[in-house]
């Protein structure tokens, strides 16, 4: 049975009426990468995350073994007005939205894996991202808090986490990439904000931006200088971008929520 976690308050709004948003860390990461961000964006976002089965030190969950997309499926509800997802969690969340299985609304997604055609993958597309995963977890440790941590120290940190995330987690993930080009990008009818690193080496500012041109109405970001967790390393940026897309995106969706359960109750 999959395990779907509990949502957390992480930061409350100031003054009423406040803008529900949901965060969702990527593979093998915690709800700890939002800890820069979370305090600098705008104070009438009202800020949720949840520790999700993938995350670090969580070693293969249940979740892993069979649909990742039903966690998200039963945390994302429509109470929210807008989901930030990073990583892995996007790829994941774009299908949801795709599938109907979580009605799309305003969203940002940081470092996102993305191809538009199945030929742009190759076997060496494989073996990069095979040999070369506990990588992404050496770059999470040194922009983190254990940035203080000596390099040799990080790497045996960041290969532990490689081997609890094991090869389930890594096949969720690569199963993920690679049916990115036949996601339905039609389908997901909301505003989109797609944040890349200049010098991500995981999800590649090239990923990012093919998604943006093919999603119905959405704009590409790209952040010089910056790798993979953006949240983390350019976070006042950060926060400034989602505040000032989430914000006016999350008005017209919170009235036409608002319009829909008006009319089904006139209608019962």
């Amino acid at each position: 049975m999959t395990t779907v976690p509990r949502a957390r308050l992480r930061r409350p709004a100031s003054g009423g009426d406040p803008r529900r948003v949901l965060l969702l860390h990527g593979l093998g990461g915690t709800a700890a990468v939002w800890e820069r961000m979370a305090p600098l964006a705008d104070e009438r976002l009202e800020l949720w995350d949840a520790e999700l089965p993938w995350r670090g030190m969580a070693g293969t969950d249940q979740s892993l073994l069979t649909d990742p997309g039903q966690v998200l499926a039963g945390l994302a509800d429509a109470s929210y007005d807008g989901v930030v997802a990073h990583s892995f969690a996007a790829g994941i969340l774009l299908e949801e939205y795709a599938s109907g299985r979580i009605p799309p609304r305003p969203t940002v997604l940081l470092s996102p894996f993305h191809k538009s055609t199945p030929g742009e993958f190759d076997w060496s597309s494989i073996t990069y991202y095979l040999n070369g995963f506990h990588q992404v977890f050496e770059e999470a440790l040194e922009v983190g808090d254990t940035g203080r941590y000596a390099a040799r120290h990080r790497t045996w940190l960041a290969r532990q986490l490689r081997d609890l995330v094991g090869p389930y987690g890594w096949m969720r993930f690569f199963e993920c990439y690679l049916r990115s080009p036949f996601v339905d990008l039609d389908a997901v009818r909301a505003p989109v904000l797609v944040v890349s690193g200049e010098k991500d080496t995981a999800a590649f500012p090239r990923d990012g931006r093919a998604l943006a041109a093919g999603l119905p109405d959405a704009r590409f970001e790209l952040l010089a200088g910056c790798g993979h967790f953006p949240m983390q390393e350019q976070s006042a940026q950060v926060a400034r971008l989602l505040s000032d897309f989430l914000l006016p995106a999350s008005e017209g969706h919170r009235a036409s929520r608002t319009s829909t359960v008006h009319t089904s109750l006139e209608m019962s």
